[in-house]
């Protein structure tokens, strides 16, 4: 073999073991979130994402799930904690952050959705289409919504008037502004501080689905629930799950692609539905622990959706200051809704 020859074989034999090693390339994303590992989210939805990356992925993407802000930070950090890179994927509620994903509030506005897996599937499609801008700095996994929202509270809610005066738990501040035109004294804090401030007495009461109580044993320090007739709960919360950029960017093709095929409509759609299950499973533990669970008929949820509608009002103006067309989002959200609903 000459000397030509040699290197020519030499560069071949490079490039060949170059390939096998890219093609033999293995990934470690690390996933932070904010509620224990037991919880319906961790334990239903990311969870089996991550297991089911890592399968289609052949083993070659492993994901480290890191639960109850184990990585540090505080939950309104968690968003930012994928857009820098601090992590490579974060599951959080949007509304942790007030003002920065205008339009996506429109779906926490009061009585706008209920069944989690078709509000998932139409939030999906809301953001693709109407907030896209809002998610520019990540890879977006998913976007979803929880089921109905409601009240726990040590008191029973059993109309407007009772619930007057009373210490609640709001989860964004579209949220605390529902709360503050329908009576309450709203107390902002993120879903994991919840069973502490009801243990404290900080607050008297919260909002949250059915499907969270379970870890955050509210059925055990509460013993009231009040429930609104119709499809629709009385609001619901927006969560995002996000990807740092940098890191899909440098995945192989391949590996690209095992992220995107679990990515989209229908990772928000199961997503959506692992609340829908664990709304059913929350309240059947409350029905079990005896507990009271108010029933508001149609003529007095009217009277929260009369009492509640200035909340979009509000919205829809703030909105405009901002040059955001609100009545067209929240018409094109509720045509959403009622597509999927169908």
């Amino acid at each position: 073999m000459n000397k030509r020859s040699f290197v020519k074989t030499a560069v071949a034999v490079a490039a060949l073991c170059a390939g096998g090693h890219a093609m033999a390339q293995t990934v470690t994303l690390r996933l932070h979130q904010m509620l224990p590992q037991q919880a319906t989210i961790p334990a239903k939805a990311l969870i089996p994402w991550a297991q089911k990356v890592e399968k289609d992925s052949g083993g070659r993407i492993k994901v480290q799930l890191f639960h109850a802000m184990q990585l540090g930070g505080t939950p309104p950090q968690l968003f930012d904690q994928a857009k820098d890179g601090v992590v490579d994927l974060t599951w959080t509620v949007l509304g942790y952050t007030p003002g920065r994903f205008n339009k996506s509030e429109v779906f926490e506005l009061p009585f706008m959705s209920g069944n989690a897996e078709q509000s998932s599937r139409a939030f999906w499609e809301y953001v693709e289409k109407y907030a896209a801008d809002e998610f520019k700095d990540v890879k977006l996994v998913a976007v979803h919504t929880h089921g109905p929202g409601l009240f726990h509270t040590k008191t029973p809610v059993t109309g407007l008037e009772s619930l007057r005066g009373m210490k609640i738990r709001g989860g964004s501040r579209v949220i605390s502004n529902m709360l503050t035109k329908l009576g309450a004294t709203p107390v902002g804090m993120p879903v994991p501080a919840v069973t502490d401030a009801l243990s404290k007495g900080v607050i008297e009461g919260t909002t949250i689905p059915w499907e969270v109580t379970p870890a955050l044993k509210v059925s055990e320090l509460v013993k009231n629930h009040t429930t609104f007739a119709g499809k629709e709960g009385l609001y619901t919360q927006t969560f995002a799950f996000s990807m740092n950029k940098a890191s899909y960017d440098k995945l192989p093709a391949d590996l690209k692609k095992v992220i995107d095929a679990n990515s989209g409509i229908e990772t928000a759609a199961m997503f959506g539905r692992a609340m829908d299950d664990g709304d059913k499973a929350g309240r059947e533990i409350a029905v079990k622990a005896g507990n009271n669970i108010v029933a508001l008929d149609v003529a007095e949820t009217q009277r929260w959706r009369r009492t509640a509608s200035t909340v979009e009002t509000d919205w829809i103006a703030e909105m405009k200051g901002k040059n955001i067309d609100g009545a067209k989002l929240v018409s094109e959200a509720r045509a959403l809704i009622a597509k999927y609903q169908k």
